[in-house]
């Protein structure tokens, strides 16, 4: 008995440090100060630019879309749908990211798979101009199967404290902005996946191809949209649509004694969304709680301010819908 005939292939894991260097340090800005394979990543930031800087961090993961890739075949955008929700939950605070790191555990090392997942990483990374400083591989037999593995991030940012985006000045009459999403993102898939389980390869009339790949669709970054408006009085409020919806997470950030009125007529739904309504005969309710129904983020403006962001989102080609308005509750 050794270690590789227990599970784990240390020479495995070596094979997929090799495959990913060269991608990794793609990623590096000037503030790295160590390389793949250092015990700790090495960050020195430049906070000259700030009066007051605020660190900010998250830590998330892709969920149960892992399942849907590994079924597919297809693992070259769950690594970037990673690191595009992590950057989009600091983004809605105000902040920049600044490094990442990411968690790959997996039953049995496939280098191969394990590189394109990173490939995916390292593409988001640099789009999204964050250094990927490290990361942790782990191959636990006993606790995956052979084929399953998860991966979860955490993300460093920063933001000026007087640019802070927090909800706080919201108030009643402000309008609701919201920006498309590019599907599900990375939330409602354990829903998803047992409406159309079997059918991953099945193709329905108006998708550009099978239900697997259209739920494979990547999640979306909207730092290049929102970045420019860092530190603008025009917006109050930012939200990131993910698990528990639109109304879940914009109420998060909506001070006590508002409330949203959502016109849910407002904007295009993407046809995956009423497929799964309709194939897997799921209440509206449901619907709402679970998937973002076409919106990845919602911005918060004062009702005088409307047009001119709306302005600025057009000359961005993005297609922004008003979508409903503060009241109080």
């Amino acid at each position: 008995m050794d270690y590789k005939k227990a599970g784990v292939d240390i020479s495995a894991g070596e094979e997929f440090v090799r495959l990913i260097k060269p991608q990794v340090r793609q990623t590096f800005t000037k503030q790295v100060m160590t390389d793949i394979g250092a015990f700790g990543g090495f960050f020195q930031p430049d906070f000259s630019k700030y009066s007051k800087p605020v660190l900010v961090s998250s830590i998330d993961g892709v969920g149960t879309k892992l399942k849907i890739a590994v079924e597919l075949g297809k693992y070259d955008t769950v690594g970037a749908c990673l690191v595009n929700h992590c950057v989009n939950d600091i983004l809605v605070c105000g902040a920049k990211p600044l490094f990442f790191l990411d968690y790959y555990a997996c039953g049995r090392l496939k280098p191969g798979i394990a590189a394109s997942v990173v490939t995916g990483m390292v593409k988001a990374c640099r789009e999204n101009g964050c250094a990927l400083i490290g990361g942790e591989t782990a191959e636990m037999p006993g606790i995956y199967d052979a084929d399953d593995f998860d991966l979860a991030g955490t993300i460093v940012g920063v933001v000026d404290h007087q640019h802070i985006v927090n909800g706080s000045r919201i108030e009643a009459g402000d309008v609701m902005i919201g920006l498309p999403s590019t599907g599900l993102h990375t939330n409602g898939y354990s829903l998803a996946r047992k409406v159309f389980e079997g059918r991953m390869h099945e193709k329905f009339a108006g998708l550009e191809g099978t239900v697997g790949e259209e739920l494979l669709k990547g999640h979306r970054s909207y730092l290049k949209v929102i970045e420019p408006l860092f530190g603008s009085p025009d917006v109050r409020g930012l939200s990131h649509i993910t698990g528990g919806g639109l109304m879940g997470n914009t109420m998060r950030i909506v001070p006590d004694g508002l409330a949203l009125s959502v016109d849910w007529s407002s904007w295009p739904e993407p046809l995956i969304f009423d497929l799964i309504r309709r194939e897997g005969s799921v209440p509206e309710d449901d619907m709402r709680r679970t998937f973002n129904l076409g919106l990845g983020l919602v911005m918060i403006v004062a009702k005088d301010r409307v047009d001119h962001i709306m302005t600025y989102l057009k000359s961005m080609q993005e297609n922004a819908y008003i979508i409903g308005t503060i009241v109080r509750a």
